[in-house]
């Protein structure tokens, strides 16, 4: 996964009473102190490295303060992992489920997997750019499609979503959500809603979807960036319409003539704007080819991605703006709400 830093002040966790959790439930690790970090590039719920020894795990919990109803379940993470991580090798495998008795709020540990994460820099030594940004590209494409692929059916993933009616339910939804976290210094996307509600398509296939596919929650090999040895942050995943899942991570796919307020919503643009990394519509394309599924409506799809992705940002400004957060990145994320919202309209041509 990224790199580690020092936990944040306010967000540390019990690391005796967490140790000895661990100790009673894996036995076999030796008497070493465990030693926490914290991973430091996620907006939401909060993710630290854990070491005793020679073992590594990886602990997720929900960020602090009050959330969103249904939001960060870690249970349904934990569960849907389970029943992912033997069928999609690149998912990592969950260890231990804690409950909130022992740490305030539910958390659970999964295996710590290794390389190299792309964000919004190349490391140093890496050369050919433009060709390792279409390898990588090619890569989370076909990564993609074959989760779209995998046979659910006669496991716990059955359970994980309904598939009748899934894009109704999400238009209703997270227009719910959004006005829920609705401020006074950001628009109300009325006229987003009133279209998303009025061009909800009619789908009759549905596979297992990730819901937050991008490149940064992706670990490609040291050796070869043209092989994914992991898929983080399973927090959205379900089953529903796999044509949602492409467009919300096309919304994470930002390209070099985007507009600037899109390209740095949450600061720097990613990877995908530099060149050898495919366009939108080339990802698109391509996934089309290589699934043999129609993409005639991803401009319905597309307007609904960004608006999910502005009721996202407001949620986390939301609790910026009540105190519940004092991290300083949220400060300004309702202006990039307001420019999602935008991106929403524009695509939809209203």
């Amino acid at each position: 996964m990224q790199d580690t830093i020092p936990v944040r002040q306010g967000e540390e966790v019990d690391k005796n009473i967490l140790e000895k959790f661990i100790k009673e439930q894996l036995p076999f690790l030796d008497s070493s102190p465990l030693e926490v970090r914290q991973f430091g590039a996620g907006h939401s719920n909060l993710t630290y490295e854990l070491k005793i020894g020679d073992w590594e795990g990886v602990l997720r919990r929900p960020p602090l303060g009050p959330v969103a109803p249904k939001a960060h379940d870690m249970e349904r993470e934990y569960r849907i992992l389970k029943a992912l991580y033997d069928k999609f090798d690149v998912a990592p495998k969950p260890i231990l489920l804690g409950d909130d008795s022992i740490l305030g709020a539910p958390f659970f540990i999964m295996e710590r997997r290794h390389g190299v994460v792309l964000d919004t820099e190349w490391p140093e030594d890496v050369k050919d750019k433009a060709s390792l940004g279409k390898s990588v590209s090619e890569t989370m494409v076909d990564q993609l499609v074959k989760l779209h692929s995998i046979d659910y059916s006669g496991t716990a993933l059955e359970e994980m979503g309904k598939p009748d009616g899934f894009m109704e339910r999400q238009v209703h939804g997270w227009i719910k959500r959004f006005d829920r976290a609705l401020t006074d210094d950001v628009k109300n996307g009325n006229r987003v809603k009133q279209w998303l509600m009025k061009h909800i398509p009619s789908s009759t296939d549905a596979t297992v979807i990730h819901y937050d596919y991008k490149l940064n929650n992706a670990m490609f090999a040291e050796d070869d960036y043209s092989k994914m040895v992991g898929l983080f942050d399973w927090e959205m995943t379900t089953i529903g319409d796999p044509m949602a899942d492409l467009a919300v991570a096309m919304t994470y796919w930002i390209e070099a003539d985007d507009p600037e307020e899109l390209k740095r919503g949450l600061g720097k643009p990613p990877l995908t704007v530099e060149d050898g990394f495919y366009s939108r519509e080339e990802f698109i394309q391509r996934y089309a080819e290589k699934s043999g599924r129609d993409v005639q409506h991803m401009d319905f799809y597309l307007t609904f991605a960004y608006f999910k992705l502005a009721g996202i940002v407001q949620q986390i400004y939301y609790r910026y703006k009540n105190g519940q957060t004092n991290d300083q990145r949220f400060a300004y994320m309702n202006h990039f709400v307001n420019h999602l919202l935008d991106a929403a309209e524009q695509t939809a041509r209203i």
